[in-house]
């Protein structure tokens, strides 16, 4: 590959996981004021922040597919490790404990769900269609 496109394929992926952060961000900030200034309990909403966080890595995906415009699996599977590298690297620096079985497995198919999203942004961006 050439370092141009190289370039251009890790920008994508950056403006991915970015896209992936901002949702996060928001909806986090969303449930801790709810959570906060109501009588819902953390666990009454769990299965929302799941539904959330699996739009989000899609939405993640498919950003840094369309802005990249090729090889959309791959742009969205590598949005997708990179956060899941992110979010481990905090779990495990910062709270200094790893992964769960259960973590594992949400974040195998959070990086399935962002190479979905992936292959659709660069099909519906008009890029290759090989996807």
């Amino acid at each position: 590959m050439e370092t141009i496109e190289l370039k251009k394929l890790g920008g994508a992926v950056i403006y991915g996981v970015m896209a992936i952060f901002i949702i996060v961000i928001v909806a986090s900030l969303i449930f801790s004021v709810t959570l906060r200034f109501t009588s819902l309990q953390e666990s009454s909403i769990a299965l929302l922040v799941s539904i959330i966080s699996f739009i989000s890595l899609f939405i993640g995906g498919f950003m840094s597919g369309g802005k990249g415009k090729q090889k959309g699996w791959m742009l969205g599977g590598t949005t997708g490790v990179v956060y899941t590298l992110i979010i481990f690297l905090f779990q495990y620096l910062g709270h200094d404990s790893l992964f769960s079985m259960q973590q594992v497995v949400y974040h195998i198919c959070y990086t399935l769900t962002a190479m979905m999203g992936g292959i659709l942004g660069v099909n519906l961006s008009g890029g290759k269609k090989e996807a």
